[in-house]
């Protein structure tokens, strides 16, 4: 018994020291990241049921990666299950080497919780469609950063920061991101 009680009293320190490190390398300490962006210029042809990105597209999806590769490091990818929101997800993606995973945009709360549970302290990145990234925003606690997305802005990168310390509210930045889209 007293040399259990020895090697506690070594081992218990380093045990300390350990937890300490990997809540500090968790991120727990910083704000959580969270970035939302409406999929890229799509086809605009009608009936399409799951329209590919147009040319221009394809280059808003390279300068989403252009834009936010250097941020911090990631630690997730979301996009929706349509083919426009994938694509748009995949250059940042495979820049970063992380998969694209699937969300259902009408559970956004749950979403958010995902998010909030799993990657505290991180930078993530979700993909939406101009009805929903608002909403993302919004199921975070955070205030719209725009009243409104019309159907042809393609360009706003949204940027919502969770505060460590969860008695302090979300907040929502709007800013804009490769080529102006043709409303601006």
């Amino acid at each position: 018994m007293p040399r259990l009680a020895f090697l506690h009293l070594l081992l218990w320190p380093l045990l300390a020291f350990t937890t300490q490190c990997s809540t500090s390398h968790s991120g727990a300490n910083q704000p959580t990241t969270i970035y939302i962006v409406r999929h890229a210029e799509k086809d605009l042809t009608p009936n399409l049921p799951d329209p590919l990105l147009t040319p221009a597209g394809q280059q808003r999806a390279l300068a989403l990666r252009d834009t936010l590769v250097r941020r911090k490091p990631w630690a997730a990818v979301f996009s929706t299950a349509t083919t426009r929101t994938r694509t748009t997800a995949e250059p940042l993606a495979q820049a970063v080497k992380l998969p694209v995973q699937e969300y259902d945009p009408k559970q956004l709360p749950a979403l958010a919780s995902r998010i909030r549970r799993s990657y505290p302290g991180q930078t993530v990145l979700v993909i939406g469609h101009s009805n929903t990234i608002l909403e993302t925003a919004e199921a975070f606690g955070a205030r719209r950063p725009v009243p409104s997305i019309g159907d042809n802005e393609y360009d706003y990168l949204l940027e919502v920061t969770l505060p460590r310390d969860s008695t302090q509210a979300a907040t929502a930045v709007a800013r804009r991101y490769g080529v102006p889209s043709a409303s601006r």
